[in-house]
Parts: structure tokens; sequence; C-alpha cells
């Protein structure tokens, strides 16, 4: 079943998605060479908690942190460790959820480490880029499968992928409702958009092949040939008049170091 949220429930939403923000903005300020998983994930709970908010993916399905760090080659769910410590040229995509007042937050960016690939850079602009694109067709009427398609178009027109096994989804008071929300596929298709409705929009953009596995930790997803993948998030509902990004962040995404 696919909830529409009232005006309160949406700002109750918003406070939650303003503290994913806020912790993904101080996320992004401490990815530096040196810097560990760990230390991120430790920055993340201190500050989710300090807020009054529970860590969303901690304890879900076993998830053993507050935060999914994944470097590289990892598309998404890497489990932050003292011993993965990041180095120039990385890319780590940074995935928060928080609940706050019986909510639900998420969203995702990917941070360069210092001086990047050029094909790492532009990974990590037509990926942000797909996610918008996806953002600006959210209005009643519309249909789950124009969200795909927006950012489908965008990312091959690069000559990079979409990840097919893992999509975006609907979210409200759980994390994760219905609808499932995939990155590719035909425009006109799925469920409609009706006012009310929260979905969290999530690119995820391989610089080769489309194919992923899961490591033997059980969480770990990674391109199977190896190449980069970026990923970018943001919880949005869909109202009368524009989409509302409830995870929005008062610094832009690339105004911090």
């Amino acid at each position: 079943m696919i909830v529409c949220r009232s005006a309160a429930e949406l700002g109750k939403m918003r406070e939650a998605g303003r503290l994913v923000g806020e912790v993904l903005t101080e996320l992004k300020g401490r990815v530096a060479p040196g810097v560990s998983t760990a230390e991120l994930d430790e920055v993340a709970e201190r500050l989710i908690v300090k807020a009054g908010g529970t860590p969303a993916f901690k304890g879900y399905h076993g998830y053993p942190a507050t935060i999914c760090s994944s470097i590289n080659e990892e598309v998404i769910h890497g489990i932050p460790s003292k011993g993965r410590v990041l180095v120039e040229g990385d890319i780590i995509s940074i995935d928060v959820g928080a609940e706050l007042h019986g909510y639900f937050g998420d969203s995702a960016i990917t941070v360069a480490v210092g001086q990047v690939s050029e094909e790492a850079a532009m990974l990590l602009r037509v990926t942000e880029e797909s996610l918008y694109k996806a953002i600006e067709v959210v209005k009643p009427g519309a249909r789950v499968s124009d969200i795909g398609h927006a950012v489908q178009s965008h990312v091959e027109a690069f000559g990079f992928s979409v990840v097919r096994e893992f999509v975006g989804h609907g979210i409200g008071e759980r994390m994760h409702e219905e609808p499932q929300v995939p990155n590719y596929g035909e425009p006109g298709h799925g469920p409609r958009l009706a006012e009310g409705m929260v979905l969290a929009i999530e690119p995820m953009v391989n610089a080769g092949k489309p194919a992923v596995k899961v490591l033997s930790d059980g969480w770990t997803a990674v391109t199977k040939d190896k190449r980069l993948s970026a990923h970018f998030e943001h919880t949005v509902a869909v109202t009368a008049d524009e989409p509302r990004i409830l995870t929005a962040r008062e610094v832009p995404v690339h105004a911090r170091k």
C-alpha cells in the first residue's frame, strides 16, 4: 500500500530529513586522506543521537553500523571499519538514514577524496545530475517509471550504466515502504504519483557495466567489473506545485571540501 502523507506528517519528515542533511554536510567536510570510515560512522551516530534521533540503518536486518560507506567499486552497503582508511583519489558514497519523532529521512552523497581521475569526477557529476533530472519529473499524475527513465536517459548519454538490482523506495513511518523506484525503464508505467507521496530517489551508477555482486560480508555490493560506482539520494515529497526535497542540505553539495 502506498501512503500519502498529510502536511503535518511532511513537516515531521522534513525535520528527519534536515537532520540527515546536516549529518551528511558534516561528514562531507571530514572526508580526507587518512580518515577511516569508522571515524565517519562515529560522528554520524553521535550527531543523530544528540539531535534526539535514532540511526535508521544500525540493527536493520542485522546491519552493524550507522552509515553505509562504499568506496570506489563498492556500490552500496559498505560497512565502516577502522581498517578502511581513505586515500587520495578515492571516491566514497556515504548513505545516512535517521528516524526522528516517528518518521524517517534517507539521503546519500558520493564525495571525492582529494584529487580524483577525470572519469571519477565525471561519474560523480553525472550521477548527481541524474538525481535532479529525476526529481524534476516528480509531480501529481506522473508515473513511477518516469523517474527511472529520467535517470537512465541522462546516465547512458554519458556512457555510464545504471544498477538494476537495487532501487529507490517509498519512505515514511518505515525506512522502506511502497512503491519501489527503479532507476531505469520506459516512461508511463507503474503507480501514478499523488500529492503526499514520499519517495527516496537514489541513482546508483557504474562507470562500466551494470552488473553487481554482494561480497561475503552479506552486505557490500560491488561492481563485477571492478569499475567505479557512485550513489546520490534524496527523500522527496510529491506536492501540488513542485517536488519538495525533504533532505535538502543547507550547504550546496559542492561548496565544502
